[in-house]
């Protein structure tokens, strides 16, 4: 028998289903493997593990939190121990990331927390700043995804060769006294081009825009799609994962809740008033006063203008929002490798409403968008109801101002 080793992997599913019958998807922790089989890196994780136990964990878990992994992830391991006596293929569970706008101040820390999951092999660093120095800083770090940089619009389209999921935190971000529709000129033409590019090179691959404002910028994305011809509605996401965390946090704190026990819907858009908190939805199932109710909603749908004055001119959200992009980038890669309980919140082309753009709850597979979670917009308080109509009318000007743009510029050849 082959000797038996140890690894130690940072595990980052950080979701918890909507459907109770589900399997709990918990927060990162650092586990030990034991396997009776040599393990080359992070990708020999789902088919040469044995044992699981939670040699430490971060400041996310508590005693809960541990035996809910070991829990998760001990039934899988028999499974896959059974699995790997006819064919053990470590390089499985790969997969490759590209970050257009690495150099930036969500790009940065976005780069490193992809680089510590172990479901990715390879990280392509693209910006039109010179990315050399971060692709040396990260190259560092001890975790085995390999690390690539690629500076200037001539090396773009080799950034995108093979890539499985796309990033895009390309942009200027806001500054004080701007909304996210004054970054639209700007931000809309850095994303039309960095797309136009996606399509020629990679148009199966996963796109997640976070460039703001995201409620117009994933129409633009959609238009240019169309016309190269490779639009999948079911692989284009606008980042909304941020709203999600800053509801989670925003109510464990007022409700004295355990954060790993807060699950908040966020559907709408990813601008003020279309970011609309569903607090009658959450789990687990609370009571809230109307004045409650109206100052959280109010303080989540401006947790962004929060911080940017917060900072002072010195930029906007960049260490929440990479955290909730590697969130969503994580539960991405993990629906790509067969994990059949992935749900999220993400900003979508949806038939939930009748708008053609709408954030709501989704369950990821490998193509994409599975399922829309319907019934989180059924039974709604006055409030939220109210709310949603409201949301309505300003999401769809954003949508109609991204399309436009692009009708108004011929998308290169």
């Amino acid at each position: 028998m082959a000797t038996r080793t140890a690894a130690t992997y940072s595990i980052a599913s950080t979701y918890v289903n909507p459907k109770p019958n589900l399997p709990r998807q918990i927060k990162p922790a650092t586990l030990t493997l034991n396997s009776q089989y040599p393990l080359r890196g992070f990708s020999g994780l789902k088919a040469a593990a044995i044992d699981v136990t939670c040699e430490s964990v971060t400041s996310f878990l508590g005693k809960e939190s541990n035996t809910a992994l070991v829990r998760t992830f001990s039934p899988r391991t028999q499974k896959y121990e059974k699995i790997s006596q006819y064919r053990l293929n470590p390089e499985a569970s790969c997969y490759k990331v590209a970050i257009l706008g690495a150099a930036g101040g969500i790009g940065q820390p976005l780069s490193l927390l992809i680089k510590m999951s172990p479901l990715v092999s390879d990280i392509n660093l693209y910006d039109i700043a010179n990315v050399k120095g971060i692709t040396a800083d990260l190259v560092h770090c001890n975790t085995p995804a390999q690390v690539l940089g690629f500076t200037g619009t001539s090396e773009l389209a080799d950034s995108l060769k093979g890539v499985d999921v796309v990033v895009i935190p390309a942009g200027v971000p806001r500054k004080p006294g701007m909304t996210r529709d004054d970054l639209f000129n700007t931000n809309a033409s850095i994303v039309k081009s960095l797309i136009e590019v996606v399509a020629d090179n990679c148009p199966q691959a996963y796109i997640h825009i976070i460039t703001n404002p995201v409620n117009s910028m994933v129409p633009i994305a959609a238009e240019v799609l169309k016309q190269k011809g490779v639009y999948d509605p079911k692989k284009l996401f606008g980042v909304t994962t941020l709203d999600v965390v800053r509801a989670n946090t925003f109510v464990a704190k007022k409700k004295n809740l355990r954060l790993i026990d807060v699950d908040v819907p966020v559907v709408g858009g990813h601008a003020g008033i279309t970011i609309l908190p569903l607090l009658s939805k959450m789990r687990p199932s609370v009571s809230f006063t109307d004045e409650e109710v109206e100052e959280l909603t109010l303080r989540i749908q401006n947790a962004g203008t929060e911080v940017v004055e917060a900072k002072a001119g010195e930029g906007s959200a960049t260490l929440s929002m990479a955290y909730a992009a590697a969130r969503f980038v994580e539960s991405s890669l993990r629906a790509l490798d067969g994990d059949a309980d992935v749900y999220e919140c993400a900003y979508v082309e949806s038939n939930l409403t009748e708008l053609p753009f709408f954030a709501s709850r989704v369950k990821l597979g490998k193509k994409g968008v599975e399922a829309f979670i319907s019934s989180e917009l059924q039974g709604l308080t006055e409030f939220e109801a109210k709310a949603l109509e409201a949301v309505k009318p300003e999401l769809k000007a954003s949508i109609d101002k991204g399309v436009a743009f692009v009708h108004k510029q011929p998308v290169a050849a």
